[in-house]
């Protein structure tokens, strides 16, 4: 092994994961960053168990849990009349299975945790306005070069630089994202301007015709993270743009009274359509490999793509650290991470279409399938998700 570091190339959730990770293995390495701070963009994200044992085991667990809000429940309500068709206790049973637990915290949160973790290690170091645009192979390296010049010198390259990858396109070559359909609008409501009813401690799930609408409590339960989805053929590019309110109340004029009056409690939506991308074989060229959204872009609906690129981080860090050779490394990384995560964007999909968006006899189908399911076989179908890699080492 030579004493370059590994070089990183995005400094989000996956990236910073993927340096404290290998920080725990004695890896040294180096974060590139293309903003000028390693800020979040976004609100609440969800972690299952199987991200949080793995945030445990890299140490990161601990700060991370200092920000996190251990929510008491999961539950989807039909977004016409109501009606609660499923609800998962997150303490007892699930908790005996899982001892890692489930929580919800800000994006911004968890980023901010793990760039503490990689503060703390003299192994990462981490460079800002540092965006990596291409790399060389050289017989024992990469030589990475940024948008501004420079030219860096690592043992690998990781790419995890998101949805839009540079580096995707010259190891699997498929091409941009493509439009899902689906617009997300998103903002963060007051506890006090929550109605009572949605003002619980868990992560709600409103089911209605072609949408979905979510919500569960952040930052010490003073906000609640707000986020409503609708399948109405979006194609254009969105990115959190300012919409008005009344705009978004009227993408939801279907929903019941319970649902509406949740949603007419949130004011400062922003916008986002979804993109996706097929599962691909090629995760690997050389010494780079992908990891994360660059590696599996999945859609949000399994609430499971940064709880991936956490695992994608360990795994790739335990096959550097077995392997001497980098190359035979990332390809043993790759296939160890394939299968399972084109598994999870498989479910992101499946969810969406059979469980979040279904109208009329597909919503009747969906409502018997949730109301007949008990608690202990909720569980054994959730086991091969919220276990970390599948229970596969």
């Amino acid at each position: 092994m030579t004493g370059l570091p590994v070089l990183v190339a995005g400094g989000g959730i996956g990236g910073l994961a993927a340096a404290v990770s290998l920080a725990r293995k004695g890896i040294p390495s180096l974060v590139l960053e293309r903003n000028a701070a390693f800020d979040e963009i976004g609100a609440g994200i969800q972690l299952g168990p199987n991200a949080l044992a793995v945030l445990d085991a890299i140490g990161a667990g601990a700060r991370v849990r200092e920000r996190l809000i251990p929510v008491g429940h999961l539950e989807i309500r039909d977004a016409l009349d109501g009606r609660a068709l499923v609800r998962l206790d997150l303490r007892g049973a699930f908790r005996e299975r899982y001892r890692a637990g489930y929580g919800v915290i800000h994006r911004g949160d968890l980023l901010r945790a793990l760039h503490e973790s990689c503060l703390e290690s003299p192994l990462v170091a981490l460079a800002v306005n540092a965006e990596a645009v291409d790399w060389e192979e050289r017989p024992d390296r990469v030589e990475v070069r940024t948008a501004d010049g420079r030219r860096l010198q690592g043992r690998c390259v990781i790419a995890a630089d998101g949805l839009h990858s540079r580096f995707r396109q010259a190891i699997a070559g498929d091409g941009e994202p493509v439009p899902s359909g689906h617009a997300t609008y998103r903002c963060l409501i007051p506890a006090d301007r929550m109605p009572a009813a949605s003002r619980v401690d868990g992560a709600v799930l409103w089911a209605g015709p072609d949408c979905h609408l979510v919500h569960y409590p952040l930052k010490d339960r003073a906000v609640y993270n707000a986020v409503v989805t609708v399948n109405d053929g979006s194609a254009d590019t969105a990115r959190g743009e300012a919409v008005p309110d009344e705009e978004v109340r009227a993408r939801f004029d279907r929903i019941g009274a319970g649902a509406a009056a949740f949603l007419s409690a949130g004011t400062g939506w922003r916008r986002w359509t979804l993109r996706d991308r097929e599962p691909v074989a090629t995760w690997t060229k050389g010494r780079a490999a992908l990891l994360g959204d660059a590696a599996h872009p999945m859609l949000q609906y399994a609430a499971q793509g940064a709880c991936m690129a956490i695992e994608d981080a360990a795994a790739l860090a335990g096959h550097l650290a077995a392997q001497e050779d980098p190359q035979a490394a990332l390809d043993g990384y790759a296939a160890a991470r394939r299968e399972r995560t084109a598994r999870v964007q498989r479910l992101s999909r499946w969810m969406a279409a059979e469980v979040y968006h279904p109208a009329g006899t597909a919503a009747k189908r969906r409502d018997a399938m949730l109301l007949g399911l008990s608690e202990e076989r909720l569980l054994d179908h959730l086991a091969w998700l919220y276990t970390p890699f599948g229970g596969i080492a």
